[in-house]
């Protein structure tokens, strides 16, 4: 993923966002204050034939503390024309394979436990559940705007990397 991608991104991103299923957040905003949150890498896109991006994975650092260095939070994107195909599956893939390349050794996830086709995702690659939030925070826009909802908080253990 480079800044040339930043359309196409942030667009897979409302996408999901658009869903009501992906995140609290309500709007994708721009694609400095996006990128700015993530690690420089991994940075991956999944492309068509053409080149066109079906979705994307990157990681956000959970603290600026070192010691939590190798703690990252996991995000996966697909654009709605591609879910159901497999894209998400080879993010992950890339993803869990080049964080672990980098030293990271524990990669979470806050998932909606109405979105069904993220936990199978993350439990594929091997992430657990290991707690549920009640209601950290409101839903503001969507079908469920106004509601508390919770998360399940799903965390990946590396064998490879941290050992």
């Amino acid at each position: 993923m480079t800044d040339a991608d930043a359309d196409a991104v942030m667009a897979i991103y409302a996408d999901g966002i658009a869903t009501g299923q992906a995140t609290f957040q309500d709007q994708a905003g721009d694609w400095s204050a996006f990128s700015a949150g993530k690690l420089a890498t991994p940075r991956i896109v999944a492309c068509d034939a053409d080149g066109g991006i079906l979705g994307f994975a990157v990681l956000s650092p959970t603290s600026t503390r070192p010691v939590y260095k190798g703690v990252c939070e996991v995000s996966v994107y697909v654009s709605g024309a591609a879910r159901g195909r497999g894209v998400g599956n080879l993010l992950m893939q890339r993803l869990v394979m080049e964080s672990e390349a980098m030293g990271i050794w524990l990669l979470t996830a806050s998932i909606f436990p109405e979105n069904p086709a993220s936990l199978i995702l993350h439990t594929t690659h091997g992430f657990r559940c290991v707690g549920r939030h009640r209601g950290p925070a409101r839903m503001t826009y969507g079908p469920m705007a106004g509601r508390w909802r919770d998360t399940l908080r799903l965390e990946r253990r590396s064998t490879v990397a941290g050992v």
